[in-house]
């Protein structure tokens, strides 16, 4: 299967310029593309994925991707999809979110020198020397206001109670001039992004018949959404970022486990680097059996994998097998640790025979009183390591676990993990 046979199987063509005139333009060689990426945040979120990746499959099939961190878009502003203007950042604090996305770039393309390599690029490089007389000269002519208006991210502005201000209204042609810049200068010949950015896709290869007479290509993929139609984003409450400080590998696994099985099928043809039968076998699955989860768990490994490594992937699932369920007795110290940040903790005293669970309850407010815990442990309610504690609460050293660690459950969901320093 061709790169964009492969693309629309996985319904991540949304609109295009011209799909025969760009597959006869790939199939002659290596071509240049770039998606750009506003560093609103020092973090990108799932909601990116989608982009990142489409980077990657056309990597993989012989092409040059270049990320474009927009150090100068991020000063104005995309009016699309928002309903008034964003608060506008300064230049240090894009500067860092550059550098903090650089990195999250870095885990899911390749940029080891060589014939394929992804180049970062920052528009802040070539537009901020930039005068306002020439970008009016050199950008600004070759367009009219009608055109821009009649753009969807801006008309909708316009109709809106805030309006749209000159500032938000500049952005497109900020970033036509982007692509014209990358044709000219790094012979970048396609523009992709998500379906939003059609208006401001199309401006740049306008701006590059117009302005260079030579002919570019653009191609979108489709928003990634929730079940209800809302867009991932950075601006919603509980977004899962790509940096692990702010989603853990752990959480962000667990987001993909506990996906809509409505959509499950979706999220794994649009994120998969598997190939598409392979993943229609899996959906079979799914459909046949959707209770045993079996596409929501390879799409939640393969992508902690991409972003997080295989390594944190491994003690993401660990964690979760130990706590819905699973043996901890067979967990590393690694995995535990993992359980650890996700969990109430508390720390034990070096003899474990003479520590009672009744104040370590209590201290982590798992309890309101010893009382309490007596009564949950005559009930055979409190367990270390699935084994159950005798009505005394008293742990023994045969319970410390890799790491110094001791699992305790109250009941079926309440975990709290105690930690001594390490045998040995």
């Amino acid at each position: 299967m061709d790169l964009l046979a492969d693309l629309q199987a996985r319904g991540l063509v949304h609109d295009a310029t011209d799909l025969g005139a760009l597959g006869a333009r790939l199939r002659q060689g290596p071509i240049g593309l770039y998606i750009g990426f506003d560093p609103t945040a020092d973090s990108l979120h799932v909601g990116h994925l989608v982009g990142q990746l489409f980077m990657r499959r056309f990597q993989l099939a012989g092409h040059r991707p270049f990320p474009l961190a927009g150090g100068a878009t991020g000063m104005v502003g995309d009016p699309g999809g928002r309903s008034e203007e964003r608060n506008l950042l300064d230049a240090d604090t894009l500067r860092h979110n550059v550098e903090c996305i650089k990195i999250q770039l870095g885990k899911l393309l390749d940029f080891e020198p060589g014939p394929y390599q992804a180049t970062l690029v920052n528009n802040a490089d070539w537009t901020a020397r930039v005068t306002m007389l020439e970008f009016l000269r050199d950008v600004g002519k070759y367009f009219t206001i009608n055109q821009m208006i009649a753009k969807d991210s801006v008309k909708s502005r316009i109709d809106s109670e805030h309006g749209i201000s000159y500032t938000e209204f500049s952005y497109m042609l900020l970033q036509a001039d982007d692509f014209r810049h990358l044709y000219e200068y790094h012979q970048v010949e396609l523009q992709a992004g998500a379906s939003d950015q059609w208006g401001n896709i199309v401006a740049g290869v306008e701006l590059i018949r117009r302005r260079l007479a030579q002919q570019a290509y653009a191609i979108t993929h489709p928003l990634m959404t929730k079940s209800d139609g809302a867009k991932f984003g950075k601006s919603v409450s509980g977004a899962v970022w790509l940096d692990p400080t702010r989603t853990s590998p752990y959480q962000f696994r667990q987001f993909w486990m506990q996906s809509d099985d409505q959509m499950v099928a979706v999220y794994l043809k649009m994120l998969s680097l598997r190939p598409v039968a392979e993943l229609d076998g899996l959906i079979e699955q799914h459909v046949a059996a959707p209770e045993h989860r079996v596409a929501q768990r390879h799409l939640a490994d393969e992508l902690t994998t991409l972003v997080h490594g295989q390594l944190a992937a491994e003690h993401a699932a660990g964690a979760a097998s130990v706590l819905f369920g699973g043996d901890p007795t067979t967990a590393s110290a690694e995995t535990l640790a993992v359980v650890g940040g996700e969990i109430p903790t508390v720390a034990l005293a070096g003899d474990l025979e003479r520590t009672r669970v009744h104040e370590l309850f209590v201290s982590a407010g798992m309890a309101k009183s010893n009382g309490e815990v007596s009564r949950l442990l005559a009930q055979r309610g409190i367990r270390a390591n699935n084994r159950v504690l005798d009505e005394d609460g008293l742990l023994r050293e045969s319970d410390q676990l890799e790491g110094g660690f001791v699992l305790l459950r109250k009941g079926k969901r309440d975990f709290l993990l105690g930690k001594t320093s390490p045998r040995g």
